[in-house]
C-alpha cells in the first residue's frame, strides 16, 4: 500500500500538477478561440500569432525595464485595440460574403503568415526568454514544485471564472449571447452588432496575449510558438465544441492531463498525436463535440 502512495506522490502529482499549469493557459488560448466562433462563425488561424505576439511585447517591454507585473496588465490593454483593428479592417470586409468561412479562414491564415515573418524580422530566428518573476518553490502532495507554476493555476483559474462571469452574468455578456442567438433580432432591440462583433474579437486576442505573457517565463519566446501551441488550442476546442465555453475549460484540463500522464509511458513526442487521435475519435462520435456553442454555458 505504501509503494502505491509512494508511486501517487512521487510519480504522477508532479505530472498532474504540471499539466494543470499548462492546462489553464491552453484553456486561455481557447477561450478566445470559443468565444470568437462561438459570435462571429470565424475560426482565427492567426490566434497563435497573437498569443506569440503578446509574449513578444512582454519581452520588449521587460527589456525597457517594465516590471513582469505592470507588463502582465498591460499586454491585454494593448492587445484589444489591435483586436478590434483587425476585426475592422480584414474581417469585416469578408464577413458578409456567401463564401465567408473559407474566406475568412483564408484570410487569418495568410495573416499568420505575415505576422509570424514579421516577428522574424524584428527579433530574429532565435529564441528569447522572460525571467520567471517568482522564484522558488512549495512543496505541493509532499512534492517540491516552482512557486511560478502554482501562481500561473491560480491567475489562470481567476481569469477562467472572471470571463465566465462576464458572458453569463453580466448586461455585456448577454448583449454578446444576443448577437451571437439572432444577430437581426438583437439590432432591432438596439445592440450595436458590429461593435459587438469587433469587441469581441478584440477580447479573444486580448486573452492570447495574456496567454502569451503568462506562459513566456516558462518556455522560450521564438516566432513559431504560436503554431506549435495553437494546434493543442484548436484540439481543446473542437473536442469541447466550438462555441462552448464549458467545453474548453473541461477539454482543456483533461487533455493537457492526458498529455502529461501518457507522457510517463510513451515517448514525449507521441502525446501530441495521441491527443489529436483523442479528438479524432470524439469527431467520429459526436461531430458537435462534447458541449454545445457559446448560447450555452
Amino acid at each position: 500500500m505504501s509503494g502505491f502512495i509512494d508511486t501517487l506522490q512521487f510519480v504522477f502529482a508532479p505530472q498532474i500538477i504540471n499539466g494543470l499549469s499548462i492546462g489553464v493557459a491552453v484553456v486561455l488560448m481557447a477561450l478566445g478561440l470559443t468565444i470568437i466562433f462561438g459570435l462571429l462563425d470565424v475560426i482565427n488561424m492567426a490566434h497563435g500569432e497573437f498569443y506569440a505576439l503578446g509574449a513578444y511585447v512582454g519581452v520588449t517591454l521587460m527589456a525597457l525595464g517594465v516590471s513582469f507585473w505592470v507588463v502582465l496588465l498591460f499586454v491585454p490593454l494593448i492587445m484589444a485595440p489591435l483586436g478590434y483593428v483587425t476585426e475592422r479592417l480584414f474581417i469585416q470586409r469578408v464577413f458578409h460574403q456567401k463564401d465567408r468561412h473559407i474566406l475568412t479562414l483564408l484570410l487569418t491564415f495568410g495573416l499568420a503568415i505575415v505576422l509570424e515573418d514579421v516577428y522574424k524580422l524584428i527579433y530574429g530566428p532565435q529564441a528569447l526568454s522572460i525571467k520567471t518573476p517568482i522564484g522558488g518553490g512549495s512543496e505541493v502532495l509532499g512534492v517540491f514544485f516552482p512557486n511560478y507554476r502554482l501562481f500561473l493555476m491560480g491567475i489562470g483559474a481567476a481569469i477562467i471564472v472572471g470571463v465566465w462571469l462576464l458572458v453569463y452574468r453580466t448586461s455585456l455578456g448577454a448583449m454578446v449571447r444576443a448577437a451571437a442567438f439572432d444577430k437581426d433580432m438583437a439590432s432591432s432591440l438596439g445592440v450595436p452588432v458590429s461593435h459587438v462583433y469587433a469587441g469581441t474579437f478584440a477580447f479573444g486576442v486580448a486573452l492570447a496575449g495574456l496567454a502569451g505573457v503568462l506562459l513566456a517565463p516558462v518556455y522560450s519566446v521564438f516566432p513559431t510558438m504560436g503554431k506549435d501551441f495553437i494546434l493543442l488550442a484548436f484540439s481543446v476546442v473542437i473536442v469541447g465544441g466550438l462555441g462552448s465555453i464549458k467545453g474548453a475549460l473541461i477539454a482543456g484540463l483533461v487533455l493537457t492531463q492526458i498529455q502529461a500522464i501518457s507522457s510517463l509511458y510513451i515517448s514525449p513526442s507521441w502525446t501530441d498525436p495521441l491527443v489529436f487521435a483523442i479528438m479524432v475519435v470524439v469527431l467520429m462520435i459526436r461531430p458537435q463535440g462534447l458541449f454545445g456553442r457559446l448560447g450555452h454555458a
